[in-house]
């Protein structure tokens, strides 16, 4: 699995999904321009001694983002007119999330389409999550789809209990 963040802002968020990527294997491409330095205190320590343990890689531009990931791309936003939990994303797919104020760019979305542009379900009058909460939502929720592959955790699948709906 590969997470995409195209132009993100804020060092923390950045710094919080390279934990993620190093916690599931997942690789991890910023598209620059970024909003940070790469060695701000801040990306440093929201992403904690994780750095070393995820693979990350800086892109110039999409163009070259293309290049090197050049399959199926599903874009994340809160327009998106299908729920992510309800499309056909496969392991070694891309997953693209765009900057925290302006979301995917206009050519971010071009090369996705509307079809694979997905969203993620909040309730009425939300307007989004915050990026490291989106990407460890959609993550999580891929990786278990697939079986967790590469994951030391072990264990059963456990019957979930009948709860009352909200």
């Amino acid at each position: 699995m590969e997470i995409v963040l195209v132009h993100p802002e804020i060092a923390p968020n950045t710094g919080a999904i390279i934990r993620l990527a190093a916690n599931t294997g997942a690789g991890l491409h910023l598209v620059e321009p970024l909003g940070f330095e790469l060695d701000d205190r801040l990306y440093s320590r929201g992403g904690l001694d994780y750095h070393e343990l995820a693979t990350v890689t800086i892109h110039p531009d999409l163009a070259a983002l293309d290049a090197a990931l050049p399959g199926i791309w599903w874009g994340f936003s809160a327009r998106g007119s299908t729920r992510f939990t309800d499309a056909p994303i496969d392991a070694d797919d891309v997953l693209v999330f765009g900057s925290e104020r302006a979301g995917l760019t206009g050519a971010a979305q071009a090369r996705i389409g509307n079809d694979q542009l997905l969203s993620i379900p909040m309730v009425e009058g939300s307007r989004s999550l915050n990026l490291a909460n989106a990407v460890a939502v959609v993550v999580y929720d891929i990786w278990r789809r697939h079986g967790y592959p590469g994951s030391a955790g072990g264990g059963t699948v456990a019957e979930a209990p009948r709860l009352p709906p909200f």
